[in-house]
């Protein structure tokens, strides 16, 4: 049987980014922990540890003092991760950086969707400048994935923009934004779910809590709708520790 590798033996020699380390679980916070402190670890099935150096860039948007008090979260993992601290401004605050991330995320949904889209036009861009970006940079990325695949046009304009940057509201601003007499029931889960994905960064648990239903029911109908390709589920904690 081959055995595969993971994340921490094919970074061996480089870094690895911890996206949102916050939402691994406890469990696995643990096996993290060894990793950082013995820098080796054993794979699945096997009884010889492996010897790994690796630079580690772990990623929150979350008070990782707060998950320590709420016992969310290992006082002893945050105090090996926080080597040096680097608190990054909310997009809001950095508008500057707007026209490059962009292009930046444009060039790379062009390519995944086989397409040539040129660029965004002045008046959405203008709508870009004015919103909020409460997602921060995430939302950003969703936006613009989403108006690449539904652009038909050589630049993104305002029509393929969400309501929420159309109005400058969040999409928790307005529970009964967008809905209207004559819409089915479909459009209208269609366009919940949207939103509330939209609402915490595409995070799939966090959203399926917020629904009231399970994250298994939520994979299905991402898939149902057709909307499985915008928000796509990150790297396991499991994957990046085996």
């Amino acid at each position: 049987m081959k055995q595969s590798r993971g994340r921490f033996e094919l970074a061996d020699g480089g870094t690895l980014l911890l996206d949102e380390i916050s939402e691994i679980d406890p469990g696995l916070q643990a096996k993290l922990l060894r990793v950082l402190q013995e820098r080796e670890f054993e794979r699945v099935g096997s009884g010889s540890s492996i010897k790994v150096d690796v630079r580690i860039v772990a990623t929150t948007n979350r008070n990782l003092r707060e998950q320590i008090d709420k016992g969310e979260f290992r006082e002893d993992l945050y105090y090996r991760l926080n080597v040096i601290p680097m608190a990054i401004s909310p997009l809001c605050e950095r508008k500057e950086d707007l026209l490059h991330l962009v292009g930046h995320f444009l060039e790379k949904y062009n390519k995944e969707n086989d397409k040539n889209i040129s660029g965004i036009n002045e008046k959405a861009m203008e709508l870009f400048m004015a919103y909020n970006w409460p997602g921060n940079v995430r939302e950003l990325e969703n936006y613009i994935e989403r108006a690449v695949v539904i652009c038909q046009e050589d630049q993104i304009g305002e029509e393929h923009l969400p309501q929420d940057v159309l109005t400058g509201k969040s999409a928790t601003g307005r529970s009964d934004e967008g809905l209207n007499v004559g819409q089915t029931v479909r459009e209208v889960e269609q366009k919940l779910i949207l939103k509330t994905l939209e609402s915490c960064d595409g995070n799939r648990t966090t959203a399926a809590d917020m629904l009231g239903i399970s994250s298994r029911t939520l994979r299905n109908k991402l898939h149902e709708y057709g909307m499985a390709g915008i928000f796509r589920k990150g790297v396991g904690a499991e994957e990046v520790i085996e």
